[in-house]
């Protein structure tokens, strides 16, 4: 009984028709750790065009986001603009206070007055504005015929485009002017564009007819990635719309609704600071001021850039702490939020 005497490796090589591949040291062979990872070289040889292409992205974020933290100093000095033409050598040879500045931001009044009123913003545009591009999007989606599903889309989100001017600048002949409208709600006692009790309810109005339609537009984006078969196989269970739409629907949307939550509460303390600085002397700064128009008014006006760096490094350390606490309860409930765990 004859036994070959072939190695098994050149048979399977000769049977497949390919070269056998070294195990090492050969030209075109890949270097892996002991781990089984590819080497970082050969991931930088791969990947090179896409890290080619990244490249001017990274350089405008490194510029425009990261290089700007190291001017945070100014809170903690006396910062004078006037030592130098040059903004490095005016922050390296003004006064050093260490935490004054924060000391006077946490006992000044109008600080807090500022933070209540981005507080109640944040709320109220939480409990009011969120839900409704999801109740949009639903409703489109039910939509049967395409030409009218599109047309609605566009017309919801055609405000999207307009600047914060021209938005105010249409309340303001809805609701200010000398319209029909407007002359009645001031029959009646009632003048909304002036009124500090009822101002953040009109903020909280123009943001959600400008930026509704872009909200619609993420949620239907996520609905098309719904199977069709998953409605059909609930009709055939006996589901009807309001069922489909609690099992199917609603789940499908739960990981981007879970994201942009977790994203809102990050962007908690920045409410519309073009909206409400345009609005802000009609109503005055008990009503309409906020942290980013407090920061604006001492830091641009008032011309105390430290104190005004203060206020905005304590906001941004509280914006931090928001993102991380939301992204936890994300995982907790069994999303991803905004990056995993």
């Amino acid at each position: 009984m004859s036994h070959s005497t072939v190695p098994r490796s050149r048979t399977e090589a000769d049977t497949t028709g390919k070269t056998p591949v070294a195990s090492g040291g050969a030209t075109g062979t890949r270097q892996k750790r002991p781990g089984g990872k590819v080497s970082l070289r050969l991931r930088f040889r791969r990947d090179r065009v896409l890290l080619l292409m990244t490249l001017p992205a990274v350089l405008l974020i490194l510029v425009f986001n990261y290089l700007p933290i190291l001017g945070n100093i100014v809170a903690f000095e006396d910062y004078d603009p006037y030592v130098s033409d040059n903004g490095i050598v005016s922050m390296l040879h003004s006064p050093w206070v260490g935490l004054e500045n924060f000391q006077q931001i946490f006992a000044d009044s109008a600080f807090w007055s500022a933070v209540q009123n981005t507080l109640v913003l944040f709320f109220l545009q939480l409990i009011l504005f969120f839900p409704i591009p999801i109740l949009l999007a639903l409703l489109i989606n039910s939509v049967v015929r395409p030409r009218v599903r599109a047309l609605s889309q566009a017309i919801l989100y055609l405000p999207h485009f307009f600047s914060w001017v021209l938005v105010i600048a249409v309340f303001q002949q809805l609701l200010g002017g000398a319209g029909l409208f407007s002359q009645l709600l001031r029959q009646h006692g009632f003048d909304v564009m002036t009124d500090p009790n009822t101002f953040k309810f009109l903020i909280t109005a123009q943001s959600v007819w400008k930026d509704a339609g872009w909200g619609i537009i993420v949620f239907l984006a996520a609905l098309s990635s719904v199977s069709p078969d998953l409605y059909e196989a609930a009709a055939m269970d006996g589901a009807g719309r309001w069922r489909r739409m609690w099992h199917v629907t609603l789940p499908a949307l739960r990981p981007v609704i879970a994201l942009l939550l977790v994203l809102r509460v990050g962007d908690a303390l920045t409410v519309g600071f073009e909206q409400i600085l345009l609005q802000r002397d009609a109503v005055g700064p008990g009503a309409a001021e906020v942290l980013d128009t407090f920061v604006w008014w001492n830091g641009v006006r008032n011309q105390d850039f430290g104190y005004a760096a203060a206020a905005g490094l304590v906001k941004g350390v509280i914006s931090l702490g928001l993102v991380l606490a939301a992204n936890k309860v994300a995982h907790l409930m069994g999303e991803q939020g905004v990056y995993k765990k």
